[in-house]
């Protein structure tokens, strides 16, 4: 009697990223949230074709889009690496048990080394729990942040921090200005305003945007704000993570571009 040999089709990460332009959309996220034009710019394809395949990115979970808060009609994407690596963990193993996929061990904090700048609009929030998430995982990264037009840190900024045991009492805003000409590794903009504006700084292999709402914007009291605040540090500490491995292995994100 015949066995039936028949075998589940091909896992979800593959049946999404397994076509050739798909890919180059997972790769160029993986780096940093973008809108339909500059994808379109960046794997040099028509508009149509891109937005088709992102809408089966989208539909598949493994990229969202938020509306920009600098041109309410624009849209960046992102990529969810952690979504991608829940995938990836089954894919091998749809294959056989030997090629089950594990995520690498998070870095020592020896390895993990660079300069990084974070930017906000006014670096009263965003950018300022984004350096101190950054320099209490990695102390030997030089981090800084700033803003286009810095004001005051938000008291939601102190509360939420002092949840993960940081105090910001040392902190101040500084101007974007204040780090004009200096190398960094990584410069990233939490803010779609200031994304528009941000200049170019040498030792860069490219601007890195992770768009975020502002959380200063659910109200400045701690009933109305605090959620967001902690949803924004929430995903900061989840984003930082994944940063690590970029400082911690420059080399291999050089050749992954």
């Amino acid at each position: 009697m015949a066995t039936d040999r028949r075998t589940p089709g091909a896992p979800r990460f593959l049946r999404l990223a397994g076509e050739q332009l798909r890919w180059e959309l997972l790769r160029e996220l993986a780096r940093s949230d973008q809108r339909v034009g500059d994808l379109t710019a960046a794997v040099g394809q028509p508009q149509s074709l891109v937005s088709y395949h992102l809408r089966k990115l989208r539909s598949g979970g493994l990229v969202t889009g938020r509306r920009s808060s600098a041109d309410g009609r624009d849209t960046y994407y992102r990529l969810d690496l952690g979504r991608c690596a829940e995938l990836l963990a089954g894919t091998g193993q749809g294959l056989h048990p030997a090629l089950e996929l594990v995520p690498p061990p998070p870095p020592a904090e020896g390895e993990i080394r660079g300069r990084v700048l974070f930017l906000c609009t006014g670096n009263s929030a965003r950018s300022q729990m984004a350096e101190a998430l950054l320099r209490r995982r990695a102390p030997l990264v030089e981090v800084m942040s700033a803003g286009s037009h810095p004001k005051p840190l938000h008291p939601n900024a102190f509360a939420v921090m002092r949840e993960y045991g940081i105090d910001l009492s040392g902190h101040r805003a500084k101007h974007l200005d204040e780090f004009a000409g200096q190398r960094f590794d990584h410069v990233i903009s939490l803010c779609d305003k200031v994304r528009e504006v941000c200049p170019e700084f040498p030792g860069t292999s490219g601007p890195v945007h992770w768009s975020m709402p502002d959380p200063s914007a659910a109200g400045d009291t701690p009933e109305a704000g605090l959620p967001a605040f902690r949803r924004a540090a929430e995903e900061l500490s989840a984003r930082i993570g994944f940063l690590l491995q970029s400082l911690a292995h420059p080399r291999s994100q050089e050749t992954r571009s």
